[in-house]
């Protein structure tokens, strides 16, 4: 094992034990080096790295501490490297979608604020009938992500919200070329809407399904 390999897992199980906890700061760099049996420049490596993956957070002239851990905070160095997905991969991610949204969508029906719902509706009113494509999909990932955030689950919104950015893309290319590609979209969240003002989890998911399933069909046909 690579000297930072080594470093990286011995703070790791620091965390994973227990012996640093969220907030907690870290000893002082010759300390902790000396504690692990590292040197200090493998433990400097170490802890750059984990401060890239948002594990530590170095605080120039305070020390290092390690972050809250909160998923979303940890999921954001996923939606880093998701950014980097080749073009031929995004129906592959739209299958991940498929899986996990129409979950997510169900959950929610139960959980789901009223207020909540009242707010996604005012965002789909001042929408309009006829939104520009760009308007439409930022439309989208914010009626979405309200959804998700309403199932009460931070690890599964998240994970979400990092899977969004590659599929993206294909939505503004199916509303520039499908012609009722933006009609079809709205009538969509309006039934999506409908279902969980019902409480109906069924008529959620499946309604949730139809909507990623077509963009989904539709991109590969396009393929």
């Amino acid at each position: 094992m690579a000297v930072t390999d080594e470093a990286i897992e011995k703070i790791k199980e620091m965390i994973v034990s227990g012996a640093l906890r969220p907030g907690d700061r870290l000893p002082k760099e010759s300390e902790l080096a000396a504690e692990l049996g590292l040197s200090r420049n493998s433990l400097r490596e170490a802890v750059r790295a984990l401060s890239l993956i948002r594990i530590l957070d170095v605080r120039q002239g305070d020390g290092t501490y390690v972050t809250s851990l909160d998923p979303q905070l940890l999921l954001e160095a996923m939606s880093f490297v998701v950014d980097f997905h080749r073009d031929d991969t995004v129906l592959e991610f739209l299958a991940v979608r498929r899986i996990l949204e129409p979950a997510a969508t169900a959950m929610a029906a139960s959980r789901i604020e009223d207020a909540e719902l009242d707010a996604l509706a005012a965002q789909l009113d001042a929408l309009g009938s006829e939104p520009s494509v760009e308007e439409l999909v930022a439309c989208d990932l914010e009626f979405h992500r309200g959804i998700v955030r309403g199932a009460g689950n931070s690890v599964l919104c998240s994970l979400l919200d990092g899977l969004s950015g590659p599929t993206t893309r294909a939505r503004v290319w199916r509303g520039l070329t499908q012609e009722d590609a933006v009609a079809r979209t709205l009538h969509e969240h309006r039934a999506i809407l409908a279902a969980l003002r019902d409480r109906d989890a069924d008529a959620a998911r499946a309604w949730a399904t139809v909507h990623i399933a077509s963009v989904e069909q539709w991109l590969r046909s396009t393929l």
